[in-house]
C-alpha cells in the first residue's frame, strides 16, 4: 500500500516511542523504572470522578457543538477572567481531546505551508512533528536566561512564534517583562503566537501570567492552550482547549468537525470539573518535596549540572561532562539498569537528559536516581 509523502517522512514522537518500548518491557515481565515521561501518581480530582461516574449512569449521552457545549464554553470564560486575567467571550473558547489536538488545530488555522515558525529549543516535541507535518519552516533559537526586547529582535522573521509558559522541559516561568517584551515585539512584527500554559499549576516559585491577559489579544494574535492532564493529574482523560480570536477559534472548529467532532460528552463534564476543582494544593505540595529530593541528590553529582524547575514535573540536566551520546546513555541506561529516561536529542539539545520526578512512590525514585548516578561513570569509563 502505498503511503503519502507527507507521513512517511515523519516519525513518532521520541517521548511517546521511550514509553512505548517501557510499557513493552513491563509487558514481557521487566521491572522498569520510567524516568522518561511524566505520569502522576495521583488520582484525578474526586470532583471530577463524581461528575463523570453521574454522567456515565444517564441514558443518553449527547452529541455537542463541534467546539464543546455552549455551558462549558461559558464556564471556561468565567475560569480565564478570574484566574488568568484573560477576557474572553464563549464563542472564542474551543474544546479539545488534550492539548496535542489544540495545538495541531490552530497551527493548522494559522500558517500555510511553506511559513515559518519559531521554536525555543529545549522543545516539547510535539511542536516540531507538527510544524513538519504542515510544512512548516522551523526556526530553531536557544531558550535565553531571560526574553527581552533585544534578544526578540535579533529573531527572523516569522509567521508564528510558539512559547511554552511554563516550559517542558526547563521548568522556566516567564515574569511579566518578559511578556510585555514579547507583547511589544509580536505588535511590531506582526507575528502571530501560541502560547502552551499546560503547566500553569505547577508552580513551585514564581507566579504565572498569561500572555493573552493583554488587552491586545485579539489583534496579535495569540492563542493559548490549557490542558487537566498535567496541573490535574488527568493523563488519559485527554482533555483540553484553546482560546484564541473567534476567526481562529471558528476555523478550528472546521477542522476539528470531521476528525473528532466534539470531545465526548463525558470529557466535557471531566473538563469542568476539572478546571472548577480548586488549586492542586497537595499534588503541588507534594511534587515540590519530590523536586527538592531530586536536587539533594543530584547537585552534588560532579558530571550533572542542574538547576532547580521553578515549576513542572521535569528535572533538565547538563551530562555534557560524561563525553558521551546522550542517546547511548539512555539506550544503555534501559538496557542494563532498567531505568528509562529521555535523551535531551529528543527534545532539541545533545548532552542533556530530562527525567519526570512525578510517578512511582519516593522509593522508586529514590532508587531509579542512585542508578542513574551509578551508572554515569560507568559510560564516562566506556568512552574513553
Amino acid at each position: 500500500m502505498r503511503i503519502s509523502k507527507r507521513i512517511a517522512s515523519a516519525a513518532p514522537l521520541a517521548t511517546t516511542a521511550m514509553h512505548g518500548r517501557v510499557d513493552q518491557m513491563k509487558l514481557m515481565g521487566q521491572e522498569v523504572i520510567d524516568f522518561s515521561i511524566a505520569i502522576s501518581h495521583f488520582a484525578a480530582p474526586e470532583s471530577v470522578r463524581d461528575a463523570v461516574s453521574e454522567m456515565a449512569l444517564r441514558t443518553v449521552l449527547p452529541y455537542t457543538a463541534v467546539g464543546g457545549a455552549h455551558g462549558l464554553r461559558v464556564r471556561l470564560a468565567e475560569k480565564l477572567s478570574t484566574e488568568n486575567s484573560v477576557d474572553a467571550r464563549p464563542s472564542e473558547i474551543i474544546v479539545t481531546n488534550g492539548a496535542k489536538q489544540a495545538l495541531y488545530e490552530a497551527m493548522y488555522a494559522m500558517t500555510d505551508p511553506g511559513d515559518s515558525v519559531i521554536v525555543f529549543r529545549p522543545y516539547w516535541p510535539a511542536y516540531l512533528a507538527t510544524s513538519r507535518l504542515l510544512g512548516l519552516e522551523v526556526v530553531l533559537v536557544d531558550l535565553p536566561e531571560v526574553l527581552t526586547g533585544a534578544v526578540l529582535d535579533a529573531l527572523p522573521p516569522a509567521r508564528l512564534l510558539i512559547l511554552n509558559n511554563p516550559h517542558n522541559p526547563t521548568g522556566k516561568v516567564f515574569t511579566r517583562d518578559e511578556l510585555d517584551a514579547l507583547e511589544s515585539w509580536l505588535a511590531r512584527t506582526g507575528c502571530a503566537a501560541i502560547v502552551d500554559e499546560s503547566y500553569e499549576k505547577l508552580l513551585y516559585e514564581k507566579s504565572h501570567h498569561s500572555l493573552s491577559s493583554s488587552a491586545r489579544w485579539r489583534e496579535l494574535g495569540i492563542v493559548t492552550l490549557f490542558s487537566a492532564s498535567q496541573s490535574y493529574a488527568m493523563m488519559g482523560w485527554r482533555c483540553g482547549f484553546a482560546v484564541g480570536p473567534a476567526d481562529v477559534v471558528s476555523a478550528m472548529e472546521t477542522l476539528q468537525g470531521p476528525i473528532t467532532a466534539a470531545p465526548s460528552a463525558l470529557t466535557q463534564v471531566a473538563c469542568e470539573a476539572a478546571f472548577f476543582s480548586g488549586e492542586p494544593h497537595r499534588l503541588v505540595s507534594d511534587y515540590r518535596a519530590r523536586c527538592a529530593l531530586v536536587m539533594d541528590m543530584l547537585s552534588p553529582v560532579p558530571w550533572m549540572r542542574v538547576r532547580s524547575p521553578e515549576s513542572g514535573p521535569y528535572i533538565w540536566v547538563d551530562v555534557t561532562a560524561l563525553g558521551c551520546d546522550t542517546v547511548a546513555f539512555a539506550e544503555s541506561l534501559l538496557t542494563e539498569k532498567h531505568v528509562a529516561i529521555m535523551p535531551g536529542d529528543a527534545l532539541g539539545m545533545p548532552g542533556f537528559i530530562r527525567m519526570g520526578f512525578i510517578s512511582d512512590d519516593i522509593a522508586t525514585l529514590r532508587k531509579g536516581l542512585a542508578a542513574i548516578i551509578a551508572f554515569g561513570p560507568q559510560m564516562k569509563q566506556n568512552n574513553r
